[in-house]
């Protein structure tokens, strides 16, 4: 039988089959409606996650400005500080810096984490802030010092400590251990408590270093500069006594490199 003559003899099914094709034809339309509005809130949505991005980038980067600008304008207010006790003593600006840059590359090439190196390289040129607590007398004699000159001297470690102590900032917590620590000796023989070997800390350690080679090849009031020549020999008789032997080491294998940063800072 046809479909013509199944019509034919069941007219109520064309009116059906209509109704069927309406309900069909609507869901249809619904669904592409539905999918429409789908698609367009789907593409307000990334409109808007796009505006949202591009509103947090421009707020990152405008934190990350600020960020720096506090953290320049905090390393200035410390430089300022280290350099009104540095002034008592007669030395330069340009010795806190290849103090720092000496500082700097020995705890790279220690491995040290450039966290850390960074934070070594700000707190370093804060080892002698204590000697702004020490007589201008002693600071600048240009003769030897009596025992008793020394014992005052020696006193600028504590002082340097109680300046920095407590605070919350990592890189004055860590100017706190070189301040106390800078003149200890590896063989137990230094000061102010005579820590011996890696109880001293590290970052005492590599300013030890770094400050006796300024000290020894910088004209001071009491002595000449030393020649390099010279310096290097004190400093490897030291090797395990007043220095970390690897520190030692590490010096001596980049020295070249060394003495291009002194040559590039000295003024």
């Amino acid at each position: 039988m046809s479909s013509n003559q199944i019509f034919e003899k069941n007219p109520n099914l064309i009116s059906d089959y209509h109704n069927q094709l309406k309900i069909y034809a609507s869901d249809l339309v619904n669904v592409y409606q539905s999918e429409k509005i789908k698609r367009s809130e789907l593409e307000n949505a990334n409109k808007q996650v796009l505006r949202y991005a591009g509103e947090l980038s421009s707020t990152i980067k405008n934190l990350k400005v600020s960020h720096l600008e506090l953290k320049e304008s905090y390393l200035d207010t410390i430089h300022r500080l280290v350099m009104a006790a540095e002034f008592k003593d007669e030395n330069t600006s340009e010795h806190l810096i290849r103090i720092s840059n000496y500082c700097r590359f020995l705890a790279e090439k220690l491995g040290i984490p450039k966290k850390m190196v960074e934070i070594i390289t700000y707190a370093s040129p804060m080892h002698d802030i204590g000697k702004i607590g020490i007589p201008d007398f002693i600071l600048n004699k240009p003769g030897k010092l009596t025992n008793e000159e020394f014992e005052v001297i020696k006193t600028h470690t504590t002082i340097g400590a109680n300046i920095l102590n407590n605070s919350k900032s990592e890189i004055l917590q860590v100017a706190e251990k070189i301040a106390i620590s800078h003149h200890e000796k590896w063989n137990g023989k230094g000061y102010p408590y005579g820590l011996k070997g890696t109880h001293i800390p590290i970052e005492g350690r590599i300013v030890a270093l770094a400050d006796v080679f300024d000290a020894l090849t910088s004209e001071r009031p009491y002595k000449k500069a030393f020649s390099i020549e010279v310096t290097c020999n004190i400093i490897r008789e030291e090797r395990g006594e007043h220095f970390d032997p690897e520190i030692v080491d590490i010096f001596f294998e980049h020295l070249d490199e060394i003495l291009e940063i002194k040559k590039v800072l000295i003024k």
